[in-house]
C-alpha cells in the first residue's frame, strides 16, 4: 500500500514489520487508513443493504437469494 501522510503530506509506503499499515519517512507517523480497518459494518447496517437497490444490482445481480 502507498498513501499520503495525514500529518505532513509526504509519500508513505507500507511498513513490513509487526505493526500493519504505512509509516511516513518524513515524520514517522503511522497510518492504517488504507487497510480499511475501520470499515466493519454492524449487523443492522448489513441488513439495511438488503433493501438498497444499488447494492442489490451491483452485488446480487438483482436476484433474490435465500441463504
Amino acid at each position: 500500500m502507498r498513501c499520503e501522510c495525514a500529518q505532513c503530506g509526504a509519500y508513505m509506503v507500507h511498513a513490513e514489520d509487526l505493526t500493519l499499515g504505512c509509516i511516513c519517512p518524513a515524520c514517522e507517523a503511522r497510518c492504517t487508513a488504507c487497510l480499511g480497518t475501520n470499515s466493519v459494518l454492524t449487523r443492522e447496517q448489513l441488513r439495511a443493504l438488503e433493501n438498497d437497490p444499488d447494492f442489490t444490482s451491483a452485488f446480487l445481480n438483482g436476484e433474490e437469494r435465500d441463504d
